[in-house]
């Protein structure tokens, strides 16, 4: 069985009682402490995973002018995932220990590659331990380099200049906190707001208290009702950075509302550029 938006702690322990041909990657990451997250899989991690970093593995260089982090040369990020093994057949599974945002990013990002078995642990660390998932210190020895090849992209991708020239016509959805939308506190970009015409959906909002995704069904609810007149395939996401618009384009993609894209400069891009509009409240 292939997965391919999320995958429960007690799915992937059977997985890996079958012997099936996995790659786990923790993602855990903190925009206040970049350090922090790699410290936590040296520490503990799922047995086998691997570590990408996110501004040194999964993003390039930074412009000024191109948001805080960019995405990297598609056939770069390709070679650097063929370091770890993978191969066209691999299911990958993604985790973090922050309720999937990280996650959802290499999630997108390997979509973006073209490769479609790819699935977020649902409910990251907390969620593997609470189903009798072992955890270990131990580094993973080195693997043998896969053949992976990028092939047409799964996730649709929008640069600035033609989200501009559609604004209005599109219906855009800003996974940041309510404050940081309205532009009542900006902590990390040149200007505080939102894209003219933007909806809010807090990535967080796609969470149970237990940490793991609402039911498909709930959040096609909470989606839909952001969506009309709009067909998932004329909706953008964005966020600050590109990352945790992820999480709500997994959302939706879980819930069976496919199609939308991303814009992945997000608002630290928009907001470095004076000439563009931006909006409050």
């Amino acid at each position: 069985m292939t997965y391919r938006t999320l995958i429960s702690a007690t799915e992937l322990l059977a997985l890996e009682k079958q012997h099936q041909a996995l790659l786990l990657i923790d993602c855990s990451f903190d925009l206040a402490d970049t350090t922090a997250g790699e410290r936590a899989w040296r520490e503990q991690h799922l047995p086998g995973a691997h570590y990408l970093h996110l501004d040194r593995d999964t993003c390039g260089p930074m412009t000024g002018s191109n948001g805080r982090h960019p995405l990297p040369e598609r056939d770069a990020f390709a070679a650097r995932m063929r370091l770890l093994g993978l191969r066209r057949e691999t299911q990958v599974v993604a985790y973090d220990r922050q309720g999937g945002p990280y996650a959802a990013h290499l999630w997108w990002m390997l979509r973006w590659l073209g490769h479609e078995a790819v699935a977020v642990l649902d409910g990251g660390v907390a969620a593997w331990t609470a189903a009798g998932g072992p955890l270990s210190s131990h580094e993973p020895p080195t693997p043998q380099a896969g053949d992976f090849i990028p092939g047409a992209s799964l996730s649709p991708l929008i640069a600035a200049d033609a989200l501009q020239a559609r604004l209005g016509t599109l219906r855009l959805i800003d996974a940041r906190a309510a404050e940081r939308f309205r532009g009542e506190v900006e902590p990390l970009d040149k200007q505080a707001g939102h894209i003219p015409g933007a909806s809010n959906r807090f990535f967080k909002d796609n969470l149970g208290a237990d940490g793991r995704f609402k039911p498909a069904a709930e959040l096609r609810a909470a989606f839909a009702a952001l969506l009309p007149p709009h067909a998932p395939e004329n909706v953008v996401h964005q966020c600050g950075s590109g990352v945790t618009a992820c999480h709500n384009l997994l959302a939706m993609e879980h819930a069976g509302l496919a199609g939308s894209a991303l814009y992945a400069g997000s608002w630290s891009e928009w907001s470095s550029d004076p000439a563009r509009p931006i909006a409050k409240g």
